[in-house]
């Protein structure tokens, strides 16, 4: 069987990023590293991860598109459910996030927003979808 088990993001500052997350979403921090090149946040189940460029640097030879550096947002996102999406809107504009796209009700009615975070990281909050 195959789990899903990390979202591991690439930042240029992993205590800034996860103190973020802390801030804003009333997240724990779980696991840091001695070096603070990686560090991991409790979310549930799947564990939401951070490591430092330089890190990302060492696995990817080749190098890749930073989140931080993109002037655009990445085609890849963090989605956080809330049931209250304005709120966490306006914590995470709070601590340094920069609003994309304000909450709105979707069709189905879902309630969603984006930002992007300090980090670069595209996040959407949402409502959950009711089933």
């Amino acid at each position: 069987m195959i789990k899903f088990g990390y979202t591991i993001i690439y930042v240029a500052d992993v205590n800034e990023a996860l103190s973020f997350y802390e801030s804003a979403f009333g997240m724990s921090r779980k696991f840091i590293t001695e070096e603070n090149d990686y560090g991991e946040l409790s979310t549930g189940e799947t564990t939401l991860s951070f490591a430092s460029h330089e890190l990302g640097k060492s696995n990817f030879k080749g190098g890749y598109v930073s989140g931080t550096e993109s002037a655009k947002p990445l085609g890849t996102e963090i989605a956080l459910v809330t049931d209250d999406v304005n709120a966490a809107h306006s914590t995470a504009l709070k601590y340094g996030a920069t609003e994309l796209k304000a909450p709105e009700e979707k069709p189905w009615g879902q309630v969603v927003s984006y930002l992007r975070c300090p980090s670069g990281v595209l996040l959407e909050l949402c409502t959950p979808i009711a089933t």
